[in-house]
């Protein structure tokens, strides 16, 4: 395995402790909508910095998918809807964790972010080629 391998494998795997830790908390106490949809953004920004390892284009440190989509996008085209998904993520980024930055979701939106998340997961795994 080189050094790209093991990294893209890192981000794979934190970005999967992101999704699954916002699959558990949805289950046994929804009612922290705003770390669920952290945790949801959080993973796909996690699966598109490893996408984007895997391209071989490099990235600032940043928490916008919108400006990790447009990075990729050198590679690959997305679609409107994929950039209507990132933008909606990107309201939940590390913003929504402190006390004066109040949101609040209902079940059917954090259903949708956990579906989101898991959407990138899915196109990530699919372009590196992990096979599960």
């Amino acid at each position: 395995m080189n050094a790209d391998s093991e990294l893209i494998r890192e981000w794979i795997d934190k970005a999967d402790h992101d999704l699954g830790s916002a699959k558990l908390i949805f289950l046994h106490i929804p009612e922290y909508f705003d770390t669920i949809a952290f945790h949801c953004q959080q993973a796909t920004e996690k699966y598109l910095k490893a996408m984007l390892v895997y391209s071989g284009i490099d990235f600032q440190r940043t928490h916008n998918l919108v400006f990790l989509l447009d990075l990729l996008s050198q590679k690959m085209a997305f679609s409107e809807d994929t950039y209507d998904k990132a933008i909606l993520l990107n309201g939940f980024s590390v913003q929504i964790r402190y006390p004066n930055k109040n949101v609040y979701l209902t079940k059917e939106e954090l259903e949708l972010s956990i579906n989101i998340a898991q959407e990138f997961r899915n196109l990530a795994l699919q372009m590196i080629g992990i096979k599960e």
